[in-house]
């Protein structure tokens, strides 16, 4: 059987370079590829295009990389708790496409299946529309969206095994499947690393075809965006 693993993080980015487009996994800071992050703004790699749900906040996730000045245009559906994403795409520094959630997952999912193009009736008669082709279905008009274009796919994932089965778990699984294989070449980054044949195939929900390298990560933090909490009775 192929093994996937390769032995660290350093090892799993080799050959992402300057100006690359890069999409990266997690829904808001739920299930984002950490370590993957970190390495990126370890080895300083700029001028990046980064194709996510958000930014992350200002000083973990993609927000990291913001900071650093490392990312030139980002495509996302929503600013999230990020004042330096926000400062940054109003003083124009930052070019920004924001797409609606929806159509950026099946963006990312077209371009998994091999689909180069598809009608959405999502953001007709907004900006989003602005100079693309819209057709009428049944009465109703749609838009059509393009699918991503991605050097690389960072997913982040619970377990994993060696030939890349991927299991994610709960809401760390949006933003993750629909990435996986949706890119040249995807990195896994796991939380637990087992060897080929552990996982049960009925529980698996990502097969090993879609990933190229799988990782086990050192370290994962799992901030919460927004904490809401009560006093005790």
């Amino acid at each position: 059987m192929i093994n996937k693993k390769v032995n660290s993080v350093q090892d799993a980015l080799q050959g992402i370079e300057n100006g690359m487009t890069i999409m990266l996994g997690g829904f808001g800071l739920c299930g984002i590829p950490e370590n993957s992050i970190a390495e990126l703004v370890k080895k300083e790699t700029n001028n990046l295009t980064c194709i996510s749900n958000n930014a992350g906040v200002d000083d973990f996730g993609l927000g990291l990389l913001l900071h650093k000045r490392q990312i030139k245009k980002m495509i996302s559906s929503y600013v999230g708790e990020n004042a330096e994403f926000e400062r940054q795409m109003l003083s124009g520094e930052l070019d920004v496409e924001l797409t609606p959630q929806g159509t950026l997952a099946e963006k990312c999912r077209a371009a998994q299946a091999g689909i180069p193009a598809f009608f959405t009736p999502a953001g007709y008669g907004t900006e989003v529309a602005e100079g693309k082709e819209v057709r009428e279905f049944n009465g109703k008009m749609h838009v059509m969206e393009l699918a991503y274009k991605a050097d690389f796919a960072i997913v982040k994932a619970w377990k994993g095994d060696e030939a890349g089965n991927l299991i994610f778990k709960g809401t760390a699984r949006n933003f993750n499947a629909c990435m996986a294989g949706a890119g040249k070449i995807t990195i896994a980054e796991v939380e637990e690393l087992l060897p080929a044949g552990s996982l049960n195939p009925n529980e698996i929900h990502i097969p090993g075809i879609m990933v190229q390298r799988i990782f086990q990560g050192e370290k994962f933090e799992k901030r919460i965006e927004q904490r809401t909490v009560r006093k005790r009775n």
